[in-house]
């Protein structure tokens, strides 16, 4: 200021995980990030140390509206004014650029109108396509509230889209936003993490524990028993899914997590199903789930196409999984059932129950008493 070079960075992504419960205020939607403001030779050397591209954009700004600019972002990044309220999407260190460059210039920049994507998670998936289990998390934890139209300018919440539209944009008195645009350390093409292996995606893992569970429900269906330690597993991990949802569509101030489809299938109740199944009392409560399951999942499935959120292909052959699961209980246990020592369901000709020695025990005792 007066005269004098000003050389620093600001940053709009700077958060702190040593405050106390960070995790579970971050997943409830207590998302606060900070400015933070520092010298530029701070920042370049990390960059150059892990050898990620740096593009530096010259902002065609006037000397009044470049003095604006910082002492704009210096009363921001005071310890008062520094923290704020984190969206991924509406309010992220991408935004916050856009919206301060229209404001000291009192008109909104003109970027170019095209729309590459089309909604928020379309966007996300083609940045996110070398990580499966990235987007697959994304999917999982966000509703139909990312599916909606957006506009180009929307799209610039990516840093990337932002950095390509500006170099079209237009200040409302016609001036070109980017003077110069400049690369102040090349990288290397590989400096991210390396792609995940197709056979290590979350489609290729859905589509696998099908295809066990197709097995051992033909193994359970032929000789009529329920292996219980499977369905504790399998319902265990998607009723623990299932309360992150819940958690996440009824609590999280979360913009984008509700509503959320999903929770039809992923819910708290395939936790009960999971526990349910080992004690003859709460058998009532296991058909209760199971045959909730079986209409619920079918009729998700049915309208899928119909409606708003987006899925993740990988859902598909998990939720077949449990749709084939609850069928296999709600058809081959339908009277009761009393364990064995395999921790296996097992069932008599007659109705009744018994280990697989006991049925052939019981039926050529009942052969006895006819003769």
């Amino acid at each position: 200021m007066n005269g004098m070079p000003v050389d620093t960075v600001w940053n709009y992504g700077v958060f702190n995980f040593n405050e106390p419960n960070f995790v579970y205020r971050y997943v409830k939607g207590e998302t606060d990030y900070m400015l933070a403001g520092y010298p530029f030779a701070w920042f370049l050397p990390e960059y150059q140390a892990t050898q990620r591209r740096v593009v530096e954009q010259e902002l065609n700004l006037t000397q009044g509206e470049a003095r604006k600019l910082i002492g704009m972002l210096q009363e921001e990044g005071l310890p008062e004014n520094r923290t704020y309220r984190y969206n991924y999407v509406r309010d992220n260190c991408a935004t916050r650029i856009i919206e301060r460059i229209d404001s000291i210039t009192g008109k909104p920049v003109i970027y170019p109108d095209k729309v590459n994507y089309g909604t928020f998670r379309k966007v996300m998936r083609h940045y996110h396509e070398a990580y499966p289990w990235y987007q697959f998390g994304i999917d999982l934890a966000l509703g139909s509230g990312i599916d909606v139209p957006i506009t180009g300018r929307e799209e610039m919440f990516v840093p990337i889209e932002m950095v390509e539209k500006a170099e079209g944009a237009r200040f409302a008195d016609g001036r070109p936003l980017v003077r110069e645009t400049r690369v102040l350390n090349q990288g290397v093409v590989n400096a991210s993490l390396p792609p995940t292996p197709w056979y290590l995606s979350p489609l290729t893992a859905g589509c696998l524990v099908f295809v066990i569970s197709l097995i051992l429900s033909i193994w359970m269906i032929r000789r009529k028993r329920i292996l219980r330690w499977f369905y504790s597993v399998w319902f265990g991990v998607t009723g623990l899914a299932g309360c992150l949802i819940a958690f996440l569509v009824f609590i999280s101030t979360h913009e984008a997590t509700s509503p959320n489809v999903l929770l039809l299938w992923l819910n708290p109740l395939q936790l009960l199903f999971a526990i349910a199944v080992w004690w003859r009392k709460t058998r009532v409560l296991s058909y209760i789930v199971a045959y909730y399951n079986l209409i619920v999942i079918a009729c998700l499935l049915i309208i899928w196409p119909f409606q708003a959120q987006n899925a993740n292909p990988a859902f598909f052959p998990m939720m077949a999984t449990t749709l084939l699961l609850s069928g296999v209980f709600a058809g081959v246990a339908p009277h009761g059932y009393r364990f064995n020592k395999s921790g296996e369901i097992s069932f008599n000709r007659k109705g009744g129950f018994s280990s697989g020695r006991g049925m052939s025990t019981s039926v050529s005792r009942s052969r006895k008493k006819r003769k």
